[in-house]
């Protein structure tokens, strides 16, 4: 096992860890701020169980390397948004007169535990991550077939599986755009075509309606014909007389 010693004195050691931001809760239960992702120095300083201002010095000595892993200062419209959403700005430890606020994510955090040398909970920070670090490298030295169940992978590497599977779904659902089109234009066309049988099956059916009215006259029998009327006989060389010769 390496020395805690190489994490205190090597950034590379500690940039080569640093995605292990799991191994925090399996020491102790770190508690976030409501937007889940961020702790203010106070509430580092309570989770590794020191003073505010030895938390502060891990700060000053090591800013850019703590700032490359998510460290940032808050001010003004940032900073007023930030208290609205996270801050309960009635407790005596967040005032509201401040100008400005350090917030930290996990890697932040893990980052002061591989720095900050008097505090039990770093210490223990440190030896887990180590050991995990061994048990990583013994795995890969096990054959293929006795090599024990991995162990969860840290919330970064999920976050950025998840990304990537984002990322293939955007061209997918591109290329599917083109034969949606096609599918509605060739719906529409078939609503079309139904339309159109619909209306002449209702013309086939009024044809039959007639055609069984027919059927039904042909099936009662021909309907008599008027009897004519006898028209009057005269004889040879008589002429009917007028009304005025009567």
């Amino acid at each position: 096992m390496p020395p805690e010693a190489v994490l205190l004195e090597s950034r590379a050691m500690r940039d080569s860890v640093i995605g292990r931001v799991g191994v925090l809760d399996k020491v102790k239960a770190l508690v976030l701020l409501p937007d889940g992702l961020h702790v203010t120095t106070r509430m580092v300083a309570d989770y590794f169980e020191v003073g505010v201002e030895a938390v502060k010095s891990i700060v000053k000595r090591h800013r850019v390397e703590l700032q490359d892993n998510g460290m940032h200062t808050l001010c003004g419209p940032d900073l007023q948004v930030f208290e609205r959403s996270n801050l309960d700005l009635s407790k005596e430890s967040y005032p509201q007169g401040r100008t400005q606020l350090t917030v930290h994510t996990r890697r932040t955090i893990l980052n002061i535990a591989m720095l900050l040398r008097d505090s039990e909970v770093a210490r223990a920070v440190r030896t887990y991550l180590l050991d995990v670090e061994e048990d990583a490298r013994r795995r890969v030295e096990v054959p293929r077939q006795t090599r024990p169940v991995p162990t969860v992978e840290s919330l970064d590497h999920r976050l950025t599986r998840v990304e990537s599977s984002l990322a293939d779904i955007g061209p997918a659902l591109r290329d599917l755009g083109p034969v949606i089109g096609r599918i509605s234009v060739r719906l529409d066309r078939l609503d079309r075509r139904l339309d159109a049988t619909n209306r002449v099956v209702c013309a086939m059916s009024e044809r039959l309606s007639d055609l069984s009215e027919d059927v039904r006259e042909l099936r009662s029998g021909p309907r008599p014909l008027p009897r004519p009327q006898p028209r009057p006989h005269w004889h040879p060389g008589s002429r009917p007389k007028r009304r005025d010769q009567e």
